[in-house]
């Protein structure tokens, strides 16, 4: 038996049980967790922005250790300290044909079958978006597990398997940040400071950090932000300063983290004529966000999604790592809290409220 913090039903308080995990079967590998970061989608999971059948074990950034392997399973063993990752591609399907495994069709296949059950009684429970790390060990498909170069602190890797790539990705493959170009970050979260990280790699001349919180300058600024704006409730408002730090212009990239209507359409309208707007964070359907079609000819800007970064994690991983192993990138600047299980609803309502960048599950 092993700890885990458990969604009983949607939009219901987690709590801290004990379930029993099966050995892995053929394709699948059992890992002892060393951290898991608490991600604003697991609060979308919980609160049923984002669907996931329940009871479930949520959390899908997690970093540990291989304790043993099913038939089948060659890249990984016993003793390997490994990545999570939440979105498998399967290697198959229309899109992986494409060369976008980030749309793989049967990634979040995981997701909606039971993996464990409750000790107590028996229940049947399912793995939040395939990985559930908000426990001391998984069982997740082969697929979901990757190889940790050496030279990184375990802990600290489980941020790579979300905040990291999703804001690599956004930056190096969705927004394709040039050097010398200025980009506006929008939102002072996990992923927010790794986008803010990540273009200063990619040599980002002006890059503004905003953000309703003021008192997340500093943890911005650390992370490469040249300035940084206090959101304002008038977005207009809120575009016009970032207009006035870059020439009047606006800014070359725009990249959105917040995944709200009024933040993505602000980032829009701080994104200069011909520029790109990247949305990266996850709304709800009813945030609807409305352009006129004379703007949309008159601006001539790009605006487009971005799923995990538009990443392959497989070849992603070993490029962070060499930042990483650099000096690049800072993992442990972005954690703000090292938490135990039962601190988890406590980092939600954080992140409600806007505070603090990543939480971390330490085990």
């Amino acid at each position: 038996m092993v700890r885990a913090a458990v969604l009983p039903a949607v939009d219901a308080p987690l709590t801290v049980a004990e379930i029993d995990l099966p050995e892995p079967g053929p394709g699948q590998v059992r890992v002892r967790l060393a951290a898991a970061g608490v991600c604003h989608s697991d609060l979308s999971l919980s609160n049923g922005t984002l669907r996931q059948p329940v009871p479930a074990v949520l959390g899908h950034e997690g970093a540990g250790t291989v304790v043993s392997v099913g038939q089948g399973v060659g890249h990984v063993a016993p003793g390997d300290r490994v990545v999570l990752n939440w979105a498998p591609a399967c290697g198959a399907c229309h899109y992986c044909g494409l060369g976008e495994p980030w749309l793989c069709a049967d990634a979040g296949k995981a997701a909606a079958a039971p993996y464990a059950t409750l000790a107590a009684d028996g229940a049947e429970l399912y793995p939040g978006l395939g990985t559930a790390v908000f426990a001391e060990e998984t069982v997740v498909a082969a697929g979901a597990v990757l190889p940790l170069p050496d030279g990184i602190p375990l802990t600290d890797a489980a941020l790579l398997g979300c905040a990291v790539l999703t804001g690599y990705g956004a930056v190096h493959h969705s927004a394709a940040v040039r050097a010398g170009e200025s980009v506006a970050v929008f939102g002072v979260g996990g992923v927010g400071l790794a986008v803010l990280q990540s273009a200063r790699i990619a040599g980002a001349d002006r890059i503004v950090a905003v953000d309703v919180a003021p008192g997340k300058e500093e943890l911005a600024r650390a992370a490469g932000a040249t300035d940084f704006v206090t959101a304002q409730s008038d977005g207009k408002d809120t575009a016009r300063q970032i207009r006035a730090l870059t020439g009047g212009h606006g800014t070359d990239v725009a990249i959105e983290c917040v995944g709200r209507a009024d933040t993505i359409r602000t980032a829009w309208s701080a994104t200069r004529r011909g520029g790109r707007t990247t949305v990266v964070g996850i709304g709800g359907q009813d945030q609807d966000v409305t352009f006129s079609a004379l703007e949309l000819f008159y601006f001539g800007r790009t605006l487009s999604g971005c799923v995990y970064g538009n990443c392959d994690p497989s070849k992603d991983l070993p490029v962070l790592a060499g930042h990483v192993q650099a000096g690049r990138l800072d993992l442990s600047a972005m954690v703000t809290d090292r938490i135990g299980l039962d601190a988890i609803p406590a980092a939600f309502q954080a992140m409600t409220a806007g505070r603090g960048g990543r939480a971390l599950v330490v085990f």
